[in-house]
This record gives structure tokens, C-alpha cells and sequence, in this order.
């Protein structure tokens, strides 16, 4: 994002605002420049380290007041809700433990009648009681948190904030954002509705914030630039199947997800190169050599390298390597 000279060269508007409002010392809730400035948290399992490793880079670099809403998607969700903790690095860094929390996806959890994916023991249990994640925190902070979730209902991406209440109900509002299809059981109900995972209908926060009036929006990308998701087909057809009883207005945005996902990063990449498109969006993506870390890796020493990763991208980001836009 840089031309052949200095001349010409501008800092991203996502960037400019945020050192704008640190400057300033303006904080959430009291804003006198009219942006409304949303941070977006991109999910995929295990492979959400990545985009947690950004995440506790902006937080030790102070830059969080700048935001005015997190949003997160599946386990994006989850780093959004330790980012406005106030212990981000308890958060992610527990991911780079695998055996600490390798009772959330047992092979023998549904012989003792648990899904695979048991997320209720991983937050209500690991979460909260083991590592102490700080909900009175969460609830309480300037900086909104929006947990987005698929309804079953109707398929379409939904915005959880709202029916955020106390504890239970942030519980709640994580658990659905991560509810993967079959894996993680029945689909989680909250204020009167049924919701899986977010990834279903919105896996990247896009749509759903800029909906919600977001003037600019830093994007945690926890896939690399080019690589897309490409379900197995073995993996297409067994959740469809399930899909088509259990929420049968969900499964087209499943099947369809593969086109949305490669149109969302095709968006991502012309705002993130061009200062000039509006609303202002940066997508912050892990380098090419970062490895793969798939959605159930078990290898503390890859999550632990896709952990740093994604730190050094944001740290790049912030110090100007690639945070530099060309104006034409």
C-alpha cells in the first residue's frame, strides 16, 4: 500500500482516526468527531489466535480507547470478550495450552452425554472459573461488545448485543456465536430465539457493523491475504444434511458461504488499498510464512507460532510497514 516514493503517501483513515482520538484523549462514549470507529474479530476455531495475537497488540500498545464497539464473530467473540476484560493475554495465551483446555473437544464427550465441542464447560467452566474472565468488566465498559450469531429462523447474521444483560446472558450470547453446526450440539437459545455460529451467515464483522453506522472499521483477519475457506466436501454435505432438519433457513448462507466469504475479501482488499473508498475499512492479515492453524489444532507449538504472527502483523501495521495508503 505504499507508492515508488514518500511523496503522495498517507496513513490508512482507519489509522489516522484512531491516533487521532488517542491524541486527543477522547474516550468511548464521550466523542466529539462524528466517526464511529468499530474494531471487527475474525473467528475460525483454533486458528482465532491469530486474530487474538493482533488484538493483544493493540491492547499493549494502549490503543483500545480509540474504538467505540468490538465486534466478534465464533471465536472472535471470545477474544472480544477478553480484549474488554482488561486480560487479553490470560485470554489468548491460554490457547497456546491445548491440554489445559482439551476437555472442550474430547472424542468421548458424547459418551457422557456432552457434545463434541462442549462450549458451555469451555467458557462457563475453563473461562470463568479456571482463568477468571472478568464479565463485570465486559458489562461495564464504555466500548460495546457485539457477538454476532446465525439465527436459525431465518439464516441471516444477528447482532447478540442486545439481549446482553448480566452474566448468564454474555455466556450465552459467546456460546451461540461459536455454535458450530452439529459438532456443538443444539443450536443455543437466548431472548427467544435459536442461533448457531456465527460463521454460517457472517464469519468476518462486516456487514452487521457497518449496518450499525460504523464509519471505520479495523478488521482482525485471522486468514492470510488470498487464502480463502474452502469446506470439505465430506464436511458440506454431513452439516448440510443436519442443516436441512435442524435449521433449514440457516443452510443456504452455509452453502453459500464459500462466494460470501471470497466477496467479503475482495471488499476488504480494494478499502484496505484505497483511502479514498468510504466507510474506511483495514483488514489486518498474518504474513505468508505464518503456518497453518487449523480450526481444531492441537499443537501448542503451531498456535503458539500463529499466536505470534498475528501480534507482528498488527505490530507492522501500527509502525507504518504496510499501514501507508497511496492516494492517486
Amino acid at each position: 500500500m505504499t507508492s515508488d516514493g514518500d511523496e503522495g503517501l498517507c496513513e490508512h483513515p482507519v489509522l489516522a482516526v484512531v491516533r487521532e482520538r488517542l491524541a486527543s484523549g477522547s474516550r468511548p462514549g464521550g466523542r466529539s468527531d462524528g466517526h464511529r470507529v468499530a474494531l471487527s474479530i475474525e473467528g475460525g476455531g483454533n486458528r482465532g489466535v491469530i486474530a487474538g495475537g493482533m488484538a493483544l497488540a493493540l491492547h499493549e500498545r494502549g490503543m483500545l480507547s480509540a474504538f467505540d464497539a468490538v465486534y466478534g464473530a465464533s471465536s472472535g467473540a471470545l477474544t472480544a470478550a477478553w480484549l474488554l476484560s482488561g486480560d487479553i493475554a490470560t485470554g489468548v495465551t491460554a490457547w497456546t495450552r491445548p491440554d489445559d483446555f482439551a476437555r472442550f473437544s474430547r472424542l468421548s464427550n458424547p459418551l457422557r452425554r456432552r457434545p463434541l465441542v462442549d462450549l458451555e464447560w469451555l467458557i462457563g467452566e475453563y473461562y470463568a472459573r479456571t482463568l477468571g474472565l472478568n464479565t463485570a468488566q465486559i458489562l461495564a465498559s464504555a466500548i460495546s461488545i457485539h457477538p454476532l450469531a446465525t439465527d436459525v429462523d431465518t439464516g441471516l447474521a444477528v447482532d447478540l448485543h442486545p439481549h446482553i444483560r448480566d452474566t448468564a446472558s454474555l455466556h450465552c450470547a459467546l456460546r451461540a456465536s461459536a455454535a458450530l453446526p452439529l459438532v456443538a450440539g443444539k443450536p443455543v437459545d437466548l431472548a427467544g430465539r435459536r442461533y448457531l455460529d456465527a460463521g454460517v451467515a457472517e464469519s468476518v464483522p462486516l456487514e452487521t457493523p457497518l449496518a450499525a453506522g460504523a464509519t471505520h472499521l479495523l478488521v482482525l483477519a485471522s486468514r492470510k491475504d488470498g487464502e480463502l475457506p474452502r469446506d470439505p466436501l465430506v464436511v458440506r454435505r454431513i452439516a448440510g444434511a443436519w442443516l436441512r432438519r435442524a435449521a433449514p433457513a440457516a443452510r443456504a448462507a452455509f452453502l453459500a458461504r464459500d462466494t460470501h466469504s471470497a466477496e467479503v475479501a475482495e471488499r476488504l482488499a480494494k478499502h484496505s488499498t484505497n483511502p479514498d473508498h468510504f466507510p474506511a475499512m483495514l483488514a489486518v492479515r498474518p504474513g505468508p510464512d505464518t503456518p497453518r492453524v487449523g480450526r481444531m489444532e492441537s499443537d501448542g507449538s503451531v498456535i503458539s507460532a500463529g499466536l505470534a504472527a498475528g501480534r507482528d502483523a498488527m505490530a507492522a501495521i501500527l509502525d507504518g510497514a504496510t499501514g501507508s495508503a497511496a492516494r492517486s
